[in-house]
């Protein structure tokens, strides 16, 4: 995984500007302030909690079931995200 291989890159280097706004959102809401200079690793790991990860001190790192389903529900607030913005550019 990504996060694995290079965690301390840019979130750019994985995430759209769009979806890095929603995850950043998303950790303001639930009181995670996002830090100076974001490392990849921890939009990883705000994604993972979409998918139940619980990210404890003790807990192994995600796995790919977690991580699809973050992504898969990360997905589906963007999308509601631009459509009640009205920037959706579907098809």
């Amino acid at each position: 995984m990504l996060g694995r291989a290079l965690p301390n890159e840019k979130p750019e280097y994985a995430l759209t500007a769009a979806e890095i706004r929603v995850i950043d959102q998303l950790a303001a809401r639930a009181g995670r302030t996002p830090a100076q200079n974001p490392r990849i690793s921890e939009y990883l790991r705000e994604i993972a909690r979409l998918g139940g990860y619980l990210a404890r001190s003790h807990d192994p790192p995600p796995g790919n079931i977690v991580m699809w389903r973050g992504w898969s529900r990360l997905m589906d607030i963007q999308l509601g995200a631009e459509l009640a913005s009205g920037t959706f550019m579907g098809n």
